[in-house]
């Protein structure tokens, strides 16, 4: 089965991770190296195992684009959104409670006090095809 792994940030936590000193304190670099480390070490163990099928961190969302209805265009961040998808991982392994191990390895990410307090993530199976129909 595959899953996705979704991890999420604010903007405030984006520019924290860029040195900027917002409401709460700045990132340092060893905070962020420490970090990507981390990460860099869970993926290759995901890799590895051969459990890992795609991970990606997405961009700050100062650079989203929403478009609604009437093809209404809206630049980010929005005021609306406090949290948006900061990054994620599919994962294809044996159950929902392996990749639900894998998510809480994130809880173990190195990350400064006031980020590891709020951080979380959610997994969800993905829908690999429409149910199967009924026998004829």
């Amino acid at each position: 089965m595959k899953f996705m792994i979704q991890s999420y940030a604010t903007q405030q936590e984006y520019d924290g991770m860029a040195g900027k000193d917002t409401d709460t304190p700045a990132w340092s670099q060893d905070d962020f190296a420490a970090m990507v480390e981390f990460m860099t070490t869970l993926n290759a163990e995901l890799e590895e195992s051969g459990e890992l099928v795609e991970t990606r961190g997405l961009a700050a969302p100062i650079h989203t684009r929403r478009i609604g209805p009437g093809a209404l265009v809206t630049d980010g961040p929005y005021a609306e959104t406090e949290e948006v998808l900061a990054g994620y991982w599919i994962v294809e392994c044996d159950s929902f409670d392996r990749a639900t191990e894998i998510a809480m390895r994130l809880g173990e990410c190195p990350a400064p006090p006031h980020v590891v307090d709020t951080a979380y993530a959610d997994v969800r199976p993905i829908d690999e095809g429409p149910p199967p129909g009924p026998e004829l």
